[in-house]
C-alpha cells in the first residue's frame, strides 16, 4: 500500500507566497515522477509542475519563474514553493506520484487528498 499525504496551502494575498508539501509512504520501490496538478472551479485538472527522481523539473508556462518544485528522495517528499502568487493560481492542488512498489510491478499513479490554495486580489 502507498499513501500520499499533502500539507500546506491556504489563503494569501496576491504577490504572496505559499509552500506545499507531499509525502509518499508505504511499500515504495522507486518513485519515478512526483508532481503537482491543480483544478480551478469549472476547469479541468491541469499539470503545474513535475520532477523526476533524477531531479529534472518541468513546469507549465504560467508558473515558470514563480514556482519551484523540489524533491527529497530520502523520504519521497516533494515540495512546491509558490511565489508571486496571482488570483488565477486559485485552485485545489493535488499531489501526484508515479511509483513502483516492486521491481516486478509496473508504475502506478497515486494522488494526494487535495488542498485549497486561494489567492485574493
Amino acid at each position: 500500500q502507498v499513501q500520499v499525504v499533502q500539507s500546506g496551502g491556504g489563503l494569501v494575498q496576491a504577490g504572496g507566497s505559499l509552500r506545499l508539501s507531499c509525502a509518499a509512504s508505504g511499500s515504495i520501490f522507486s518513485p519515478n515522477v512526483m508532481g503537482w496538478y491543480r483544478q480551478a472551479p469549472g476547469k479541468q485538472r491541469e499539470l503545474v509542475a513535475t520532477i523526476t527522481s533524477a531531479g529534472t523539473p518541468n513546469y507549465v508556462d504560467s508558473v515558470k519563474a514563480r514556482f519551484t518544485i523540489s524533491m527529497n528522495n530520502a523520504n519521497n517528499t516533494v515540495y512546491l514553493q509558490m511565489n508571486s502568487l496571482k488570483p488565477e493560481d486559485t485552485a485545489v492542488y493535488y499531489c501526484h506520484a508515479a511509483i513502483r512498489t516492486s521491481v516486478f510491478r509496473p508504475t502506478k499513479d497515486y494522488w494526494g487528498q487535495g488542498t485549497q490554495v486561494t489567492v485574493s486580489s
